[in-house]
């Protein structure tokens, strides 16, 4: 039986920082690497070599990355911002929400996980925030559930 897909969503920088990171990784990183395991090969016995360990975990966990970003890619679909409907929250939309409580407004575009920066207000959509605000409209009240607790949020405005 075959996995589902997971689809993800990305803008057009996303998608091209994706593209960008799968070639250095190809190109110049693995290239780096594969010295690097040359060089720790060269100065002998293999059975204790720490560098030679470290070198080959390198590698190992650098094949991972690629694997996950060629997988990643593979299911990646270009989100046409013209087609966004800013009547509820979705993927790339922009929501102004009030922590009820506190009275704190803050704003933040929905993005997929790989995008997500908190200093440039992108969270992603797989976040708790980010899972709790989904479809809702505006003047929606919503009671999302963090590591810290549980938020009141009242969503404010949505736009794109």
């Amino acid at each position: 039986m075959s996995q589902p897909q997971n689809i993800s969503y990305f803008t057009e920088e996303g998608l091209k920082k994706l593209k960008e990171e799968l070639h250095f990784l190809k190109t110049k990183e693995r290239a780096s690497v594969t010295k690097q395991i040359a060089e720790a090969r060269d100065k002998g016995d293999l059975s204790e070599n720490a560098e030679y360990d470290a070198a080959r975990e390198a590698q190992g966990m650098l094949e991972a990355r690629i694997a996950k970003l060629e997988d990643t890619l593979s299911n990646a679909r270009l989100r046409d911002v013209s087609s966004l409907d800013a009547s509820k929250v979705s993927i790339l939309t922009k929501v102004k929400i009030k922590n009820t409580k506190t009275k704190q407004v803050v704003e933040y575009t929905l993005v997929t996980q790989s995008e997500a920066n908190l200093k440039e207000g992108k969270i992603s959509v797989d976040s708790p925030i980010g899972k709790g605000l989904m479809g809702k409209k505006v003047g929606d009240k919503v009671d999302v559930t963090v590591p810290a607790g549980v938020i009141p949020f009242e969503i404010m405005d949505i736009n794109i």
